[in-house]
């Protein structure tokens, strides 16, 4: 699913190379129960309706993805838009939250790096929120994806390591 730029909504991407390969990163970006593994601000993820790699597939994600001045949790209701395992990628929209970020459509691409290593590029648009500047909304997002993609290489090693023998 390509993002049309131009169509009103607010747009931004991040990207970061993992030095693990491809399959392993694939391995644990593709599973929504190994979200917390990799995304700092998830507390909970479970499927609600679907098959996980199928399209439709819906998930609920909550944890401190935007702090609330109640002090709940934040939530997120998830649709698997496409997901592509021999192109290493999905697109994930943003069905209902509580966080203002409903219809917002996320898109994860993995390229094989060479050497091990493996490129992440991921995007997002969403639509424009009330009372915020699209530059700090923008900017925060990118700031949260980054420092997954930055967790995700510590992941696989954690994996790695506890299934090693001793």
């Amino acid at each position: 699913m390509a993002i049309e730029v131009g169509n009103g909504k607010w747009h931004g991407s991040v990207g970061g190379i993992v030095c693990a390969s491809i399959e392993k990163v694939w391995s644990l970006v593709s599973q929504t129960k190994r979200l917390q593994e990799w995304m700092p601000m998830v507390e909970r993820s479970s499927g609600l309706a679907g098959d996980e790699d199928e399209p439709g597939y819906v998930r609920l994600v909550s944890g401190f993805i935007f702090p609330q001045q109640d002090g709940e949790r934040s939530w997120i209701k998830e649709r698997l838009v496409s997901m592509d395992s021999s192109s290493h990628s999905y697109v994930y929209r943003m069905e209902a939250s509580n966080v203002g970020l409903d219809g917002s459509v996320n898109s994860l691409k993995l390229a094989d790096y060479g050497d091990q290593s493996t490129l992440i590029h991921w995007s997002f648009e969403i639509n424009p929120l009330e009372d915020v500047s699209e530059d700090s909304i923008v900017d925060y997002l990118r700031f949260l994806y980054k420092s997954c993609i930055n967790r995700i290489e510590g992941a696989i090693e954690a994996v790695s390591t506890s299934v090693s023998p001793a």
